[in-house]
């Protein structure tokens, strides 16, 4: 039998606060948040999933963005996945998203792909060190694996 994403008594997050950003679970209720920070940056986000990911496509709806919410919200009651947007401090707009996925290698424990919009790219290095942060200190995650990112 695998070994489970993560322990069974490890209840995760359902968000996250520091000075800089707000972070909470992905799902429909911020979608049009979410798909504005996403079509404002479509073209730097695409591949950012892989070469072979479709995602985001410069014709994706708002109805493609709610379904796709609704499928992380999903996954993450199943402890499948856990997805989470990322916004500002005053919470009032999405700076991007957070992707914790389990690893198909045995040399980590989960894949993490995040993003940020590109009028807030600034913030790209300090949402990637918080993430880093955060995944060590809440969810004991100590091999993660970052693809598309470079270690300093």
């Amino acid at each position: 039998m695998p070994k489970p994403f993560i322990a069974d008594s490890y209840e995760p997050p359902k968000s996250f606060d520091n000075p800089v950003f707000h972070f909470r679970v992905l799902e429909e209720q911020v979608a049009e948040l979410d798909f504005e920070a996403v079509m404002s940056s479509q073209q730097r986000l695409q591949g950012i999933f892989g070469s072979g990911s479709p995602w985001p496509k410069s014709d994706m709806t708002l109805e493609e963005n709610i379904a796709s919410r609704k499928v992380h919200k999903q996954e993450f009651a199943l402890r499948q996945a856990f997805a989470y947007s990322v916004f500002n401090k005053t919470k009032n707009k999405c700076l991007g998203s957070v992707y914790i996925d389990p690893s198909d290698s045995p040399n980590y424990q989960c894949v993490v792909h995040l993003w940020i919009r590109d009028d807030s790219i600034e913030l790209d290095h300090e949402l990637y060190q918080t993430v880093r942060k955060w995944l060590l200190e809440e969810w004991q995650f100590s091999n993660v694996a970052f693809p598309g990112r470079y270690f300093e």
